[in-house]
């Protein structure tokens, strides 16, 4: 026979609680708890546990006395108590019923038959839903899906205030044991979010945040809080994670916010100071900061992007107006006040206006980015540059190679000079024969045209292209 319960979740040691949260909705979470337990067997509650706890990964061990207790079985209990339950586990027990018609009241106290709703299975591999309260009363009458008010007369058993784990355990000793007590639970995630403003002279200020979001039914207080960001394997469903780099220069936000370190082959950021993460709550804390950070606004016409492995045909595609990308472009080493690994998140841009105001220019996702690394930001597309695409020519020389000319012109409305870049994308084996400009060949499908456009200035550029595959 078992001892009776031991309840040990006000033993919980204040401030022994450490949470590291990853990026893709799981968290692991350690803390110490106190019980003192006899010799022999006995069965412990711990209470304070998240309600989305994994209770197949829960680990254990004695602090103070390694080796002198054994858990013999463990229970995850999570039958919460609520009307619904209640009514669940009181079908076939006596319950009072009270309805008020008019201005009197009945009570009524008979057999509950049936709860509010009812799930069986039909043998066959689906299940059947049945609804409605249905009463026996004493004086004989079926009393179908009242409403008013019911009483039952005990609460049933194995229903709980809070979900908990129960332990059968041996101990070796009479002791004040000293337990760690370990898991893993979902429902809390992180992510990065980024304010990159743009100043006048082509230099950008950056600050970096954390936005910690807890749904995982347990406030952790005063908690150690850790963030890992890298790509681990979990066994279910792949999620978009990952990130690997090395350690860098830029400024973490403040002496008491996050301290980074390299952890197997990922990245883990340590706050420098207790936190508290509140159940149903988004917490935001500061991650790091970079001022005066070289960039490059880049406007690019890229009519091709997207097309890969495209042969031509007699039908035309990237013809037409175009409206070009506006790209910034950074690099996260040490030389541009940056050089530290950057989780994945949002980036958003801002720049002041001629009053000094501070206006939302745009915003996109970067991916997690080691030191040393370029970073590219789509932020829009701009106003006052447009080219109109067109093929002049077309020849089909065989049956696996042809010959086109191509004609795109550029318009520079702005009241300032702009460099334009145009990217003319082919595949297969090609060779441009003919070209009114020069340009850069990135790579095996790609060329670069770089336009230097005065202020109200059109340019047209030509060239032609033999293909063959």
């Amino acid at each position: 026979m078992f001892a009776p319960l031991i309840f040990m979740s006000a033993m919980l040691a204040p401030g022994s609680t450490e949470i590291t949260v990853y990026n893709q909705g799981l968290g692991f979470v350690k803390d110490i708890r106190s019980v003192k337990l006899r010799k022999g067997q006995q069965n412990i509650v711990i209470e304070d546990v998240a309600q989305l706890i994994d209770a197949t990964s829960v680990g254990f061990k004695c602090m103070n006395n390694p080796g002198s207790i054994n858990i013999l079985e463990q229970n995850y209990q999570y039958d919460l108590i609520s009307p619904q339950a209640i009514l669940e586990k009181s079908v076939g027990k006596r319950v009072r019923f009270t309805r008020t018609m008019g201005n009197a009241k009945e009570t009524v106290q008979g057999i509950l038959m049936s709860s509010p709703t009812s799930v069986v299975n039909t043998g066959n591999g689906s299940q059947y839903s049945y609804n409605g309260l249905v009463i026996k009363a004493d004086d004989g009458r079926i009393i179908l899906s009242p409403s008013g008010e019911i009483d039952v007369m005990e609460i049933p058993n194995g229903l709980i205030s809070k979900p908990s784990l129960l332990w059968q355990l041996e101990s070796e000793k009479d002791q004040t044991a000293e337990m760690e007590l370990s898991y893993l639970t979902g429902g809390i995630s992180w992510n990065a979010n980024y304010v990159l403003t743009l100043g006048a002279k082509d230099t950008a200020d950056i600050q970096g945040w954390v936005s910690i979001n807890n749904q995982a039914g347990f406030s952790f207080m005063d908690a150690k809080l850790k963030l890992l960001a890298g790509d681990i394997n979990t066994v279910q469903a792949p999620r978009a994670m990952g990130f690997t780099g090395g350690r860098g220069g830029a400024a973490m936000a403040k002496a008491d916010s996050f301290k980074e370190e390299g952890l197997f082959e990922y990245h883990l950021y340590t706050l420098q100071r207790p936190a508290s993460v509140r159940n149903k709550e988004t917490k935001q804390l500061s991650l790091l900061e970079g001022l005066n950070i070289p960039f490059k606004k880049q406007i690019i016409f890229d009519s091709m992007a997207g097309y890969g492995n495209y042969y031509p045909g007699e039908g035309e595609i990237g013809v037409g107006e175009l409206s070009p990308m506006v790209k910034v472009k950074f690099t996260n080493d040490e030389k541009s006040h940056l050089g530290m690994p950057m989780p994945a998140g949002k980036v958003r841009l801002y720049q002041r206006d001629a009053s000094g105001s501070l206006q939302f220019i745009g915003e996109d996702q970067i991916g997690h980015t080691p030191r040393d690394e370029k970073i590219t930001l789509n932020v829009g597309r701009s106003f006052d540059v447009r080219a109109d695409r067109k093929r002049t020519d077309f020849k089909r020389l065989s049956a696996t190679s042809i010959r086109e000319s191509f004609e795109i012109e550029v318009r520079n409305r702005k009241k300032e000079d702009a460099t334009i870049f145009l990217y003319e994308r082919h595949w297969g084996d090609w060779k441009v024969t003919e070209k009114s400009d020069d340009f850069t060949k990135e790579d095996s499908n790609t060329m670069v045209f770089e336009l230097k456009l005065k202020a109200g200035e059109v340019k047209t550029v030509k060239y032609s292209v033999e293909t063959k595959w």
